[in-house]
C-alpha cells in the first residue's frame, strides 16, 4: 500500500474502534460532548425560521445531533457527511436514540465527493476532517466549495490540527504521524486568510494539543496545534 492506503487503513481501524468501544455523550472521551465553538454559533441563526447546517466529517452525530436538538421546531435539516460506515450507521442509531432522525440526513461519502449546492447552508462546519483529504489541491476544493454552498451571513468554522507529531510513549520514538495533510501553523493560517478574504473574520486561535492514542497496539503520544477558523460570508 501507498502511504495514502496506510494511512486511511490506520485511521478508519482507530474510528472503527472508537465508535464500537465509546458510547457517544458519555464523559472519559472525546465524544463526550460537542465542540463549544460549534455550539456557539447556532445564537447566530436564532431568528431564523429555516436553517441549513453542513457537517464535514460527522463521526457519529457527536456536534450533529445537539444542533439537530436546537433546529427541532425550525425548518430545514443538518446534513452529516463522512466516509466511514461505521460513522454513519451509529449516527443513525443515535439520531433515533436522541429523537433528531428527522432532523439529520446522513450522507457517506467522501468529503470531497459530496457536491456542496450553491447558497444552501447557514453553516457549515468541519471538527478534525480536513486535514484527512488526500492533497493540499483537494483541501482547497473543498474549501472553495464550503465557500460558494454558504448563503449571505452565513458561517463557515473549520477546526484542523497542523504541526502534527507522534511518538511511541513506552520508547520516545519518533514516528510519522498518521496525517494525509502535514500543514504548518503559519502556512495553513495564511491559506485560510487568502482563501476567505472578502469574509469578516469572528474567530481566529491556535491552542496546543496532546492526546494519548492507540496504533498497532502501542501507546502514541499525538501532539499538535489546533486551529480554529470561523469567518461570516458578509
Amino acid at each position: 500500500m501507498n502511504r495514502l492506503q496506510v494511512i486511511r487503513k490506520k485511521e478508519k481501524e482507530y474510528h472503527d474502534d472508537c465508535y464500537e468501544n465509546l458510547e457517544l455523550f458519555k464523559p472519559g472521551s472525546w465524544l463526550h460532548k460537542p465542540v463549544k465553538t460549534v455550539m456557539e454559533l447556532m445564537a447566530n441563526f436564532e431568528s431564523l425560521d429555516i436553517v441549513n447546517v453542513l457537517d464535514l466529517g460527522c463521526g457519529v452525530g457527536r456536534n450533529s445531533i445537539p444542533i439537530a436538538e436546537i433546529l427541532k421546531h425550525k425548518e430545514g435539516k443538518v446534513v452529516c457527511v463522512d466516509l466511514l460506515e461505521s460513522a454513519i450507521t451509529n449516527l443513525e442509531e443515535y439520531s433515533e436514540k436522541y429523537g433528531v432522525s428527522a432532523k439529520i440526513s446522513p450522507v457517506l461519502s467522501d468529503i470531497s465527493n459530496y457536491v456542496i449546492p450553491n447558497d444552501y447552508f447557514h453553516l457549515i462546519f468541519s471538527v478534525s476532517s480536513l486535514e484527512h483529504l488526500d492533497s493540499e489541491e483537494r483541501f482547497d476544493y473543498v474549501i472553495e466549495n464550503m465557500i460558494r454552498g454558504t448563503k449571505t451571513q452565513g458561517v463557515n468554522c473549520i477546526i484542523i490540527s497542523t504541526g502534527v507529531r507522534e511518538k511511541i510513549m513506552d520508547t520516545g520514538e519518533i514516528i510519522e504521524p498518521m496525517y494525509e495533510l502535514m500543514f504548518e501553523t503559519t502556512y495553513l493560517s495564511k491559506k485560510f486568510e487568502k482563501l476567505y478574504k472578502n469574509w469578516k473574520t469572528l474567530k481566529h486561535t491556535v491552542k496546543p494539543f496532546e492526546v494519548e492514542i492507540t496504533r498497532d497496539g502501542r501507546r502514541v503520544l499525538l501532539e499538535s496545534d489546533v486551529v480554529t477558523w470561523v469567518v461570516q460570508n458578509t
